[in-house]
């Protein structure tokens, strides 16, 4: 399967979609926690949404030309948030899941690190794909073809400050 490109546009109607099916399934749930930075956008959003607390807990896995290099997750040592605890059941976000491993570890982490007792966890992506080792919850978009999916956000790892001010402020 080719690259599948992403447009602003639809990257906010799978966000919505993704809403709406979490939304129908009648979970109730009292956190999210989304996986910096691919699920920030998501779980911002839906935060608004659903008006429920933010957690933040950075993850990265990527790296090389184009961040398409799959290396060892490192996970943040602390889960960010504003609330004086964490609620018990969690929605964990993330833009998609790919190996799964991210998703895998990430539960275990929160099991292990958080003093909080949780109740349940459930998971929510834009994409999930078929080589995953786990599947989410709640998902938009099912690829059995595991294409690289290209985002609306990416062209800014390809920019850096100089490059933005000089197409952007007239000399």
């Amino acid at each position: 399967m080719p690259d599948l490109y992403v447009s602003w546009s639809d990257y906010h109607q799978k966000i919505e979609q993704l809403a709406i099916q979490i939304y129908q399934s009648s979970w109730e749930f009292n956190q999210i926690i989304c996986l910096a930075r691919g699920g920030l956008r998501i779980g911002d959003i839906l935060s608004r949404i659903y008006q429920q607390p933010l957690a933040i807990l950075a993850a990265s896995s990527y790296s090389g030309p184009g961040q398409q290099e799959r290396n060892n997750l490192n996970l943040a040592r602390h889960l960010t948030m504003t609330a004086e605890k964490l609620g018990s059941r969690i929605l964990l976000v993330d833009d998609l899941v790919d190996s799964g491993i991210t998703l895998e570890q990430t539960i275990s982490w929160l099991k292990q690190n958080i003093e909080f007792p949780i109740e349940e966890i459930r998971t929510a992506v834009l994409w999930y794909k078929a080589c995953s080792v786990i599947a989410p919850n709640y998902y938009v978009d099912y690829l059995p073809d595991n294409p690289w999916i290209h985002q609306p956000f990416e062209h800014y790892e390809q920019i850096n400050p100089a490059e933005l001010a000089a197409r952007l402020i007239p000399i």
